[in-house]
């Protein structure tokens, strides 16, 4: 029987506190947290207590953890973008392998430095690009692999962040500013490029872009508005980035009607109408939409040119009532919808019927990015201890620098008001 596999959480936020750490629950069996650091000590404590990790391995940083003598087989870096380098390069050498929270980091120089200290050290690195674990773009690359649509020609993708999404994540939180965090292309999209590159089994050649910050800006703001939400907000009525309306009146995202996870467990450790109404009162949530420091976009459009002379396009955008991602791929022998939300994909053979692939159907899980983060663990932990061989699904830190080129390769085209980018300039 394999050894079950020893973790180290460096970074107990919505990503490893509620996401990747519940999978030791799941599968007892395969692993096991036995270390975890955090600079607040109430989520230290709270998650000491829930995985019985002794005091002695928890601690008040990840630089705090990583000190240490190696206490356990991987470790997890779920901390914000710009730390993950300075922490998984000292963690590769202690002799951890890592599973990475996407994206590897903003700069390129540093992307590339993770991936030459994986290769000196002999450690497997894996970034978190979730959605090719799911149940439905699992399925999808097994259609298009089928040559069902002959070869891929174009693709059109959205990325339907969601108004909600786009204002707690970006315009009030944690990603909401590139100068401390990412580009909002890198950020939300890597996820993106990741998938379409891996889809089609392409390479994009260049690059080109445009998008801005269209309405979370002082002088969008409604007449009336004031800088917290429930400061006499004469606008609020009729605001539909209301905190209030997000974290507690809203039938699918408020604490009122039952909701406690996320996006409720950013804003407050254990959510309930009371302790939401204080943090939007006082907290960084509760802030007017139109008058906080973010500078991220709010929509981007992205134009790539693969060195095959294949096309895709893809869409990224703030202003979509559910967040969600849709697909069409059309190729020389026909064509494919492919609508995450619906959990279905329709396949058209030129000259033939639709068939309609109900996703919902071929699993149980559909919990956490669509399926994917369950899976995703798993698959890492059986990696690691050998217990079965990797997938094609595996997003090793050398997979994962292509996305990153793209992401970066935009945000350098939008900056130069769409100037064509060609990716061997980023890649060289």
């Amino acid at each position: 029987m394999n050894k079950k596999v020893k973790v180290a959480l460096a970074g107990l936020g919505s990503r490893g506190k509620d996401t990747y750490a519940p999978t030791a629950k799941l599968f007892p069996e395969k692993m096991e947290i036995a270390a975890i650091a955090d600079i607040d000590s109430a989520k230290v404590k709270e998650v000491a207590k829930e995985y019985n990790v002794p005091e002695s391995a928890c601690f008040s940083s990840a630089e705090e953890l990583i000190a240490q003598d190696k206490l356990a087989d991987v470790m997890f870096i779920t901390t914000q973008d710009q730390q993950h380098v300075s922490q998984a390069i000292p963690a590769l050498r202690k002799g951890y392998d890592l599973l990475l929270e996407k994206p590897i980091s903003p700069d390129l120089d540093e992307c590339r430095e993770i991936v030459k200290v994986a290769k000196e050290c002999d450690r497997k690195v894996v970034v978190c690009h979730v959605l090719r674990y799911t149940p439905f773009y699992t399925k999808l690359k097994e259609v298009l692999d089928s040559g069902v649509i002959g070869d891929v020609v174009s693709i059109m993708a959205i990325e339907n962040v969601g108004y909600w999404h786009q204002a707690h994540s970006f315009v009030r939180g944690n990603w909401r500013n590139s100068n401390t965090t990412s580009p909002m292309i890198l950020q939300k999209c890597c996820h993106d490029f990741d998938l379409l590159l891996w889809l089609s089994g392409k390479t994009c050649k260049s690059v080109s872009s445009y998008g801005n910050t269209y309405l979370f800006k002082k002088d969008k703001a409604p007449e009336g508005a004031t800088s917290r939400c429930l400061d006499g907000c004469k606008a609020k009525e009729h605001c539909p980035f209301d905190a209030e309306k997000i974290y507690i009146t809203n039938k699918k995202t408020g604490v009122a009607h039952g909701k406690t996870d996320w996006p409720l467990d950013v804003v407050t450790l254990h959510p309930t109408v009371e302790s939401i109404t204080e943090a939007i009162k006082t907290g960084p949530y509760g802030r007017c939409v139109y008058m906080c420091d973010n500078n991220v976009v709010d929509h981007q459009v992205i134009n790539m040119n693969m060195t095959d002379g294949s096309t895709i396009s893809l869409t990224m955008t703030g202003f979509s009532a559910t967040g969600s991602r849709y697909q069409k791929i059309m190729g020389t022998k026909g064509e494919v919808v492919a609508d995450m939300s619906e959990k279905t994909i329709k396949v058209t053979p030129f000259g033939k019927e639709t068939e309609v692939i109900d996703v919902s159907k071929l699993a149980t899980d559909f919990s956490g990015h669509a399926g994917g983060d369950n899976r995703m663990v798993e698959e890492f932990i059986d990696m690691i201890s050998k217990a079965k061989e990797p997938t094609n699904k595996i997003t090793s830190v050398e997979r994962s620098m292509e996305s990153h080129y793209c992401a970066m390769a935009a945000e350098k085209s939008r900056l130069a008001d769409g100037a064509v980018i060609d990716l061997d300039t980023l890649r060289k």
